[in-house]
């Protein structure tokens, strides 16, 4: 008994160690990691940065945008990301913490990032800069002078697939398709490209259902709520029954719109145990411009009927201009 009682806790100390070693980490963790002096990186916009960050942060802006092309929304070459990061001392060769609100797709966005680029330590603080205020740990305001780096970024293979791989794979029956957006857009309900619909046999499981409360922010909007509290990760438990129509030893291609929303859900599963996963770069807004890529829930985007629908904007908003200057 007493041995079959030492090889289970044995075993329960292997468990909790390797899940305590995981990308997401707590308040208490960056606490120790800023003590030993880890590389911060602040991933709100500039303006969100200015009103209070951890000290020692730096910031390049919101990297969805900072780092990609602003129509396309694929990385911008290499060349001009190694200067972003390197004129921010962003080197993923160093154990580097992102954080920026709670939730925050971006910072998650920006960890896999950090990994694509050859970044072997690289963590997320989900709860963020709301987490770090609650804590009651101190907030700059001033800007962190960076220590600029040179940088030369090789892409790691497997952090990300692109359009080509992804409809070379429809055909494998060893892979997986998880579509991380609203179950409207999912169906085609709700089109922001070109098509709507979805991969053929992607399962829909919005990233918001990561969070203990997914309608927060909708709570937050309408005031129903005062923080950002219910935006917190699940329990571990609870993620692993969320995702228990995948299977963890198969290959798994995360999407959303453009792999912001995708980021997050993809290092949850790998913390979770998944074994390859896979971040789709260009995600649906690649994907439904490669014309001969087939969708489920499929429908056209209109684009004849987009000229009327500005008129009406146009004649609305000066409708309500006029409005606006007789009072």
């Amino acid at each position: 008994m007493k041995r079959w009682i030492s090889s289970a806790v044995l075993l329960l100390g292997i468990v909790s160690s390797a899940w305590s070693q995981t990308s997401i980490v707590d308040v208490e963790y960056v606490k120790a990691a800023v003590a030993r002096g880890v590389l911060l990186w602040d991933a709100r916009d500039a303006d969100d940065y200015a009103t209070g960050h951890i000290p020692g942060a730096v910031n390049i802006g919101d990297p969805t945008i900072s780092l990609r092309d602003k129509n396309t929304e694929d990385y911008l070459p290499i060349g001009q990301i190694e200067k972003a990061l390197g004129a921010a001392g962003i080197d993923p060769a160093r154990e580097i913490i992102v954080y920026g609100d709670r939730g925050l797709p971006s910072t998650y966005f920006a960890q896999v990032t950090l990994r694509h680029f050859g970044a072997s330590n690289a963590k997320v603080f989900h709860d963020g800069i709301e987490g770090w205020r609650s804590a009651g740990q101190p907030v700059a305001t001033t800007p962190t002078k960076p220590r600029p780096v040179a940088l030369k970024l090789t892409p790691r293979p497997g952090v990300i697939s692109e359009s080509k791989e992804v409809v070379a794979a429809l055909k494998r029956p060893d892979v997986q398709f998880l579509d991380v957006r609203t179950v409207k857009e999912y169906r085609g309900e709700d089109v922001r490209a070109i098509r709507g619909g979805h991969i053929p046999g992607a399962i829909n499981i919005p990233f918001e259902q990561n969070w203990v409360d997914p309608d927060t922010r909708n709570k937050l909007r309408s005031g129903a709520v005062k923080d950002s509290a219910g935006m917190s990760l699940k329990p571990r438990d609870q993620l692993m029954k969320l995702y228990e129509k995948l299977d963890p030893n198969r290959e798994v291609h995360v999407y959303c719109q453009s792999s912001n929303r995708a980021s997050q859900t993809a290092v949850v599963l790998l913390d979770l145990g998944f074994k390859n996963v896979k971040v789709y770069d260009s995600s649906w807004l690649g994907y439904s411009s490669w014309l001969s890529a087939p969708a489920e829930d499929e429908i056209w985007t209109n684009f004849g009927s987009l000229p009327a629908a500005m008129r009406s904007i146009e004649n609305r908003f000066g409708e309500l201009e006029k409005q606006r200057a007789a009072r």
